[in-house]
């Protein structure tokens, strides 16, 4: 007995305006925030000093950084690292003081409000130049694979699809960095290689949806641009949602039982992940068909009369 495939007849390309609008807010109010707020940059970019404690019972975050502002350190963050007993505490750059002198003065600082020892697991310093350069670098990586993707993509499809891909890929990184800034989430080096991460992973996915909407337009004699784009999206639609389902479902489980140090970089891929598919879906494809793509755009270039013949001059 055959086993009929089962098909979705979802009309993306409907919804396309409504998507358009939706998208272009959430980019202005990215772009916006971006640029009256900035990111909340991590000591990976802006420079300063972590300090790794371990304590023998549970670790109280709110009373140390309570001690701490008491302390005069009000611009300290501290986390949980690992366990409850565990903990980093992030300083900014102070330039009265180095770094073994603010080490001990946060150590004393905080000793007096434990009964039990304090054990200094390290001491690591990260200066504003080298702060400096990483933010230049990180932006740099950033910028190349976003040329380097143009340029694959322009060899890889018709220039409709390549523009298309890379508007979807810029419209996925400024939302993504616009939530960050939104809600002053932190943005260090883990972050920026999950918008890497990002970029690749949509691409991936508007690749294969490119190269459905390809041979659906190759492959059906009737019916418009409009029709024939549902129909190929509806075709992956199923390889779409296992592909991001999956995914989200790793990344998920690293968010909740990953602990704090990496909740940033997890809340960087789940927003990648979904933002990507989305623009996979709605911004790339209206943008191929805003830019008037046809089946007659789509078909490989006919060879000259004279071309196909043997050398005794005979018709192949």
């Amino acid at each position: 007995m055959q086993i009929m495939k089962e098909t979705t007849h979802f009309n993306f390309m409907g919804k396309r305006k409504i998507a358009a609008v939706f998208s272009i807010l959430l980019v202005l109010a990215s772009l916006a925030s971006l640029f009256k707020q900035g990111l909340n940059l991590g000591i990976d970019f802006t420079g300063g000093t972590i300090i790794e404690l371990a304590y023998q019972d549970e670790a109280k975050l709110d009373d140390i950084r309570t001690t701490l502002k008491e302390g005069g350190f009000n611009d300290a963050a501290v986390q949980n690292f690992g366990s409850i007993r565990d903990i980093l505490i992030y300083m900014p750059v102070i330039a009265t003081k180095n770094m073994a002198d603010l080490s001990n003065e946060v150590l004393a600082i905080l000793q007096k409000d434990s009964a039990e020892p304090i054990d200094v697991r390290r001491v690591e310093f990260v200066g504003p130049q080298v702060g400096e350069e990483l933010t230049e670098d990180g932006g740099l990586a950033m910028l190349y694979a976003l040329i380097g993707i143009l340029i694959y993509v322009s060899f890889r499809f018709e220039y409709r699809f390549a523009i298309g891909s890379v508007v979807a890929l810029i419209h996925d990184v400024i939302i993504t960095l616009g939530v960050f800034s939104l809600f002053r989430l932190e943005f260090d080096l883990t972050v920026l290689a999950a918008i890497l991460a990002v970029i690749g992973y949509s691409l991936n996915d508007t690749i294969v949806v490119f190269d459905r909407i390809r041979e659906t337009f190759l492959r059906k004699r009737k019916g418009d641009s409009i029709d024939i784009v549902n129909s190929a999206l509806n075709d992956t639609l199923s390889r779409t949602l296992m592909t991001s389902g999956t995914t989200l479902l790793v990344v998920f489980s690293l968010y909740w039982f990953g602990g704090t140090v990496i909740h940033d970089f997890a809340i960087a891929l789940l927003l990648g992940i979904i933002v990507g598919t989305y623009s996979s879906i709605y911004i790339a494809s209206t943008v191929v068909l805003t830019m008037g793509v046809s089946k007659a755009d789509l078909m490989p270039p006919e060879k000259p009369e004279g071309d196909d013949v043997n050398e005794d001059g005979s018709q192949v």
